[in-house]
Parts: structure tokens; sequence; C-alpha cells
């Protein structure tokens, strides 16, 4: 019990000698000190210590390399730390700032590196996907014999199919409140042809995704139950436009193990039709 005190009481004045020498550093005005000093906790993997000091020194440097040193270092500690919104403000701050500097391609990268890092799961708003994206693809415009070329693609890559997979949950959501409505007042009808025409969209978009098939089948299922669900003027059409999506879905995807049910929905589509 008493080690544990001493350890505990070492550990706090180990925390308050260092906070107060920070605190020296930083009302220091020997600026090229505190300069230095940011660049050893920065080397050290002290962060939050380097981020504090490097804020100011940005200004009080102002047209030096230690200036554009400065505010890369800030960039990337506040990404070190997971701040990767304010990051990709400040790598941006940086390239614009600084286009020629040796550490341009890197700021460049890092500003779709910092979104990346951000973007939320399929189902929450992709803004930042989308700046990532447009990020990456900067970057590769800027610099396409970059080493860092392979990860840029391979990000890219990675947040599109997040995209495609926003598109492919909201049509699965549609889909399924169609079949949970009971009946055409109620919404079934509106959420069978939202699904559709978000999957149809979803296909012109994104026409090679590795989800087609997906898109497809919701597309073929949901033509067919909303003709089942449809008033008896609008059956028939329905029942026809069902159909001709099924025999596109079985030459498209001949060797689906949804073959079969599109054969099934094209049954029940000719018995309707021929009637």
């Amino acid at each position: 019990m008493k080690n544990s005190i001493f350890i505990i009481a070492c550990f706090a004045l180990l925390v308050s000698g260092c906070a107060n020498e920070l605190n020296r550093v930083y009302k220091s005005t020997d600026y090229d000190f505190r300069y230095e000093y940011a660049k050893q906790c920065f080397a050290q993997g002290k962060y939050g210590n380097a981020e504090n000091l490097l804020i100011d020194l940005i200004t009080l440097k102002k047209g030096t390399d230690e200036a554009q040193e400065s505010l890369y270092m800030l960039a990337m500690s506040q990404y070190m730390n997971k701040d990767y919104e304010t990051a990709s403000e400040t790598f941006r701050k940086f390239y614009t700032t600084y286009p020629k500097s040796i550490y341009a391609e890197h700021a460049s990268f890092y500003v779709g590196q910092s979104l990346y890092m951000g973007a939320p799961e399929p189902r929450l708003d992709q803004t930042p996907t989308i700046g990532a994206i447009s990020a990456y693809q900067t970057f590769l415009d800027f610099f396409p014999d970059s080493k860092l070329r392979s990860t840029a693609q391979n990000r890219l890559m990675e947040l599109q199919d997040k995209l495609v997979m926003k598109e492919l949950l909201s049509a699965k959501l549609y889909y399924n409140l169609g079949g949970y409505f009971g009946n055409v007042n109620s919404g079934t009808e509106s959420n069978y042809i939202s699904c559709i025409v978000t999957a149809q969209n979803a296909l012109k978009t994104y026409p090679f995704s590795k989800w087609r098939e997906d898109f497809s089948l919701l597309i073929m299922k949901s033509k067919f139950y909303l003709a089942e669900n449809s008033t008896r003027d609008k059956q028939l059409e329905r029942y026809r436009d069902a159909e001709d999506e099924c025999y596109g879905f079985i030459n498209e995807f001949p060797d689906s193990k949804d073959k079969e049910l599109a054969e099934k929905y094209i049954a029940k589509c000719k018995k309707i039709t021929k009637d």
C-alpha cells in the first residue's frame, strides 16, 4: 500500500514538473528555444504539448522556414491526436500556402488521409467521405508519380465502396418498409418506387460496383411487389414491367442463386398478363 502511494506521489510530481516546464517554455520570449522545444516534443510523440507551442510559433516565426515547418508539424500533431477534421484543414492550409515545399506532397496526401480517418460508417452522413475522395483525387492529379499513389488509389476505392453501401442500405430500407406496410394507402407503393429509383440511380452512378447484383435484385423484387400491391388500373402495366425486369436479371446474372426466384416471378406475371 505504501509503495503504491509512493508511486502515485512520484507520478504526480513528474506530471507537475512537466506542466511547469511546458508553462515556462510557453512564456519564454526566446522563440528559437520554444521552436526547438516544440520539435523535441514532436519527436518524442508528445503531440499535445507540441500542438500548444506550434500554434503560436506559426505567427511568431512568420516569413521563416521555421514557420513552414511549424505549420506542417502542427498538422501532423493534430492528425496523431486524432483531431482529423482540424488536421485536414491545417494540411490544406499548408499545401495552399507552401505548394513548392518539400512537405507539400505529404500535406496534400494527408488532407485526404485525415478525412478518410474521420469518415463515418455508411449509415451516417457521408460528407467527410466525399471530401476525402475529392482530396485524394486532387493529390493523384498533382502527384501522379508519388510513392503514395497506390495507397491513395486503394483509399479511393474503399471510400467509393462506402458511398455505394450507403445507397444499398437506403434501397434495402425502402424495400423492407414496402413489405412492412400492409397496403398501398399506408405507403407500400411509394416505398417500392423509392427503392427502385434509389437502386437504379446507384447503378447509373456506380455501374461496376461489386454490389450490382444486389441492386438489380432489389429492383426486380420491388417491381414485382409493386405490381402485386397496385390498384387494378395499374397492375397490368406493372406486371409487364416486372416480367421484363426478371428476364433482364436472368440475362445479366445467369448463375445467380436468385435465378429461380426470377423464374417464379415470370410465371406469376405471365399468368396475370395473359388472363
